[in-house]
């Protein structure tokens, strides 16, 4: 069991934890959360003894062994398979004195000692945790040079899962990871043998992967027993109960104040009104919760276009060998919401860096005279000019603009007038991600290309993420490891895979089971779950998706009737206007390919929100 009681600690005179206290068994899953700043990160180095407490304590059993990954693994020329076993500091000890060991009874308690830590499956266990975080065979031989240090902070991770100690700590584990790799370590978190604690702002993490929830909030330390929906219900809960309370005692203090303001003065009621006094000052006033800060981004709206938007036909793209995507024949209209799917190596950046214009490719590729693209990349982050502000950063690419107008741009990203004008390399993770996803859509671009918008970003960030993203009027293509934003958002899934980008036509939970159950490919003859009865949430989805089926129907239909009544005009089929009488006809026959495949998603929500509805009132 892991015993924090009573403990307190400040940085710099700022108090992050005072008198905090918190049992957690051994064996839990523990997701930490709270808001930025607050003190996680600082919490963690207190329970590895890397910072002095001011009061209280931090106990664990003897000899347990603590473990976490504080940095990417060094280039080297060790392979990634040796590194991982290295990291079991006592098995790589104790097989090295294995070969040298010359007492007889020393060998036998040296071989009993491996036996016992099943040192003998290490490099089976070790390789299989390098594959499920993206590592094939080949790769697992080859040294630690020839890989980033996003990747070799992959194989730190590994390392610390393979050593397996007793507390595991780990800091936003999948910032590092894609969606498969994401998926993966839930699955092995949720079977992991002993205690971990995880701070970490993927919701699908902490739902799945966690038991309880620990929430560092004014400076005190909760537990709570479920998942981070849970969680959040329970706060909801807590919240309005508290706020009620607030609200009851402040109207009885002033009923009583008021009462007291009237009649002190009057001989008949004095002793009622010294009465009154001496109840105020019993009734301590509560104070209500404060709320989380608003986080809100906002997208300027792009014009509207004809579709569709983009069109590749035949095209190709790689990087100066053989193709890495081939024969894609993609369509994307501006109110298209796309997710990527695919293993880790298959093509998604590629596939949104051709979309990007950031690479050339080959074929048809067909794109509308006035798109405007907007692309986010993590990398994109890095590359921000560390010795520059944020408002320098936009006066450089909106030198016309007026420092006013610059700033209600950076303040419209939860930019506010301090964090504009501190260099960007004292501005945390997700203040830099808020900055880099400015730029991206400074121009109102019409399609949006998202590749790990949220890495960095806290809950609350990601959330508003989602909000602005269902507001926006342009196409969005997402990458991402975060399954809670995909499902939210994504209503058209593309999985890249062997070469090629084609629909997927199955959900998000049936991809993750695909991933998990460790199929490459979609397994078309398998046998589908029996459906499970749809909750309040599910039916409430599927209503918003009919709706939104609905309104691209009616937008299309307006784009219809506007072509229809040009094409009406007897004046355009004059000889002299041919040319552009085939540039309308031409519109009007792509409005209404897309209106087609409109209803037929349509049909189709309005078939899922039935046979939900169905199940949630049949008996199972």
């Amino acid at each position: 069991m892991l015993q924090i009681d009573d403990i307190s600690f400040s940085i710099d005179g700022r108090p992050l934890l005072e008198h905090a206290g918190a049992r957690i068994p051994s064996g839990h899953k523990v997701g930490l959360v709270g808001r930025n700043g607050s003190g996680k990160t600082t919490l963690f180095r207190l329970i590895r003894g890397e910072l002095a407490l001011e009061g209280g304590s931090i106990s664990l059993p003897s000899r347990a062994r603590i473990g976490g990954v504080a940095q990417e693994v060094p280039s080297s020329s060790t392979s990634l398979l040796q590194t991982v076993l290295n990291a079991d500091a006592e098995r790589a000890a104790l097989m090295a004195e294995a070969e040298t060991a010359t007492a007889p009874d020393r060998i036998a308690a040296v071989q009993t000692r491996l036996a016992d830590i099943d040192a003998w499956s290490a490099e089976g266990r070790a390789s299989a945790i390098l594959k499920g975080l993206g590592f094939d065979t080949d790769a697992q031989a080859r040294p630690c040079s020839d890989f980033s240090g996003g990747w070799r902070m992959r194989v730190a991770l590994a390392g610390v899962l393979f050593a397996q100690p007793d507390l595991l700590l780990l800091d936003e584990p999948t910032n590092y990871l894609d969606l498969e790799g994401a998926l993966w370590l839930e699955s092995y978190l949720a079977r992991y043998p002993h205690t971990v604690i995880i701070i970490s702002h993927d919701r699908g993490l902490l739902n799945r992967a966690v038991d309880h929830i620990l929430h560092l909030e004014d400076r005190k330390l909760t537990l709570y027993t479920g998942g981070y929906d849970t969680f959040a219900r329970l706060r909801a809960e807590q919240r309005a109960v508290q706020a009620a309370e607030a609200a009851k005692v402040a109207a009885r203090r002033a009923h009583m104040q008021k009462f007291v303001d009237r009649f002190r003065a009057q001989a008949t009621k004095a002793k009622q009104a010294q009465s009154r006094v001496k109840m105020l000052e019993k009734l301590q006033p509560i104070t209500p919760p404060a709320e989380a800060a608003r986080h809100v981004f906002t997208f300027p709206a792009p014009e509207e276009l004809s579709p569709p938007i983009l069109r590749l036909e035949e095209a190709s793209v790689g990087y100066g060998g053989p193709p890495v995507l081939r024969k894609l024949n993609l369509r994307i209209d501006q109110d298209d919401r796309i997710a990527l799917l695919g293993r880790n190596g298959e093509g998604k950046s590629t596939l949104s860096k051709l979309l990007a214009e950031k690479l050339e490719g080959h074929g048809t590729i067909t794109r509308a005279s006035k798109l405007r693209v907007g692309y986010f990349a993590q990398h994109q982050v890095d590359e921000l000019e560390l010795d520059e502000t944020p408002l320098q950063h936009l006066q450089r690419v909106r030198p016309t603009e007026g420092q006013p107008k610059l700033r209600a741009r950076l303040a419209g990203f939860g930019l506010m007038a301090d964090q504009a004008d501190t260099v960007v390399a004292r501005l945390s993770g997700g203040q830099k991600a808020r900055l880099s996803l400015l730029l991206a859509t400074l121009d109102a671009p019409h399609l949006l290309i998202l590749d790990e918008p949220t890495n960095h970003l806290d809950m609350e960030s990601r959330e508003a993420l989602v909000e602005a993203l269902s507001a926006y009027s342009g196409a969005v293509v997402l990458v991402s490891h975060d399954m809670h934003l995909l499902s939210l958002i994504a209503d058209r899934l593309w999985l890249v895979a062997n070469g090629h980008v084609t629909p997927y036509e199955d959900d998000l939970d049936s991809y993750r089971a695909l991933l998990l159950a460790g199929d490459a490919k979609p397994a078309r003859e398998k046998p589908r779950p029996a459906p499970k009865r749809a909750s309040r949430d599910d039916i409430a989805t599927l209503r918003s998706a009919l709706r939104k089926s609905e309104a691209r129907v009616e937008k299309l239909e307006e784009m219809r009737d506007r072509l229809a009544k040009k094409l009406a005009d007897p004046a355009l089929y004059e000889a002299e206007r041919v040319q552009e009488l085939q540039v309308w006809q031409d519109k009007y026959a792509e409005v209404m390919e897309g209106l087609d495949r409109a209803e037929g998603l349509w049909v189709k929500a309005q078939a899922a929100l039935d046979a939900a509805q169905e199940s949630a009132v049949t008996p199972s």
